[in-house]
């Protein structure tokens, strides 16, 4: 059951320290996809597909030729009565027994040839052919042999890449119904963050400003410009009302119970719907994802750099995906090697890189810097109770 929070009723949080996986899983199943909409195919690479591709005809549409050479009828040596090329028809009609025509890959095999001859096995001597016997069939691409009319070839939820492009429009598709990228609007909070060159005295550069733009993409949303908020009362409740139409308020810092930490004191004064309160992992643990009674989304983010990317891939990563109609991606568990301290109660999140079969860890990754993430191939999230060699789920994304 998901509590809800009011002012009058600040202690209940949803989800209280939740293990790192049941937090992606509610992230995921909490949200509800955008509306759909039209996008030309030029528009819909890296979209998520909102409906059935299905083959219109069949495919190929036609017995079509798989190799440069001769169609051909019966037994050779054959005459040669023509040649047809890809885009036109045999205009003869039917191929007779002992006939043959020149053809290219890709061009229509007219009725009555029973199999393609390729160039290279052919000899040819004026009007005449020869060349060895073919199996009825051979070298042609039957009609409907890939998908009968009317097969379903992509569902709803699945990613448009440049395959499945081409296949919409090998199959007449000039547009698709898709379901557009998450807008998500992000809030970096901290008075010591300075934006360029070299932070002075007490002063740190900001790290997220630059990071979760690129992040966000990478997960599928659309990131509006960063907004810096200082930490003053009330600014933060500033930025919330100026966000816009954004879908998604990720909030880097004020996620603890600090002074100037003010996300959850806002959220416990607004009738939110609460879905995570803390997650049960290091580093990354002062995460939090809640509901305004507006409908947006607000994702909690240490302020931390690889703590709030570890938060990042555990709440901001599936919420996109669930608010983008697809899958909650699956982990593949890879076979760990390295030193990862034992840790009893908590998943441990570290960056890895392939070493043949296995991962390796490359050394227990501190909160606030990103070495490990920015040379790794990959994020391992081990398990409570992990033991030596035992595999663990890889996050593999490009947003690392």
């Amino acid at each position: 059951m998901i509590t809800v929070t009011t002012s009058a009723d600040s202690a209940a949080t949803g989800f209280h320290n939740v293990s790192w996986q049941q937090a992606r899983r509610l992230a995921h199943a909490s949200a509800r996809p955008v509306p759909a909409q039209p996008a030309d195919l030029a528009q819909a690479a890296g979209l998520t597909l909102a409906q059935e591709i299905v083959t219109r005809s069949p495919a190929p549409a036609f017995d079509t030729a798989a190799m440069d050479g001769f169609a051909v009828a019966g037994t050779g040596p054959w005459q040669v009565c023509g040649a047809i090329r890809a885009g036109t028809v045999f205009p003869a009609g039917e191929l007779q027994a002992g006939q043959a025509v020149e053809i290219s890959t890709g061009a229509p095999v007219p009725a009555g040839a029973d199999a393609v001859l390729p160039v290279e096995l052919a000899v040819r001597d004026a009007d005449r052919v020869q060349g060895p016997q073919l199996t009825p069939g051979r070298h042609i691409r039957r009609t409907g042999e890939d998908a009968p009319a009317g097969t379903h070839l992509a569902s709803p939820g699945s990613r448009i890449g440049p395959a499945l492009l081409g296949l919409a429009a090998a199959c007449g598709y000039d547009a698709l119904q898709v379901r557009p990228r998450p807008r998500v609007q992000i809030l970096v909070t901290g008075d010591e963050l300075v934006h360029r060159g070299r932070p002075g005295p007490g002063q740190v550069r900001d790290a997220l400003g630059p990071m979760l733009p690129s992040l966000v993409q990478d997960m599928g949303g659309q990131a509006a410009a960063v907004c810096h908020v200082p930490d003053r009362p009330g600014a933060l409740a500033d930025a919330f009302a100026a966000a816009g139409a954004a879908e998604v308020l990720a909030v880097t810092g004020s996620t603890s119970v600090g002074v100037t930490d003010h996300l959850r004191p806002l959220l416990n004064e607004r009738a939110v719907r609460w879905i995570v309160d803390t997650v049960a992992c290091r580093p990354g643990h002062p995460q939090l994802l809640a509901q305004l009674a507006d409908g947006r989304w607000v994702v909690g983010l240490p302020g931390n750099p690889y703590a709030a990317l570890v938060a990042a891939h555990t709440l901001l990563a599936p919420l996109l995906a669930g608010l983008a109609g697809r899958r909650l991606p699956v982990l593949p568990p890879v076979p760990l090697t390295g030193q990862v301290p034992f840790s009893p109660d908590r998943t441990q999140v570290l960056p890895v890189r392939w070493d043949g079969a296995v991962a390796r860890v490359l050394g227990k990754q501190r909160s606030a810097f990103l070495n490990g993430a920015a040379i790794g191939d990959a994020l391992a999230a081990v398990p409570a109770g992990w033991r030596s060699h035992e595999p663990a789920p890889l996050i593999l994304s490009a947003g690392l």
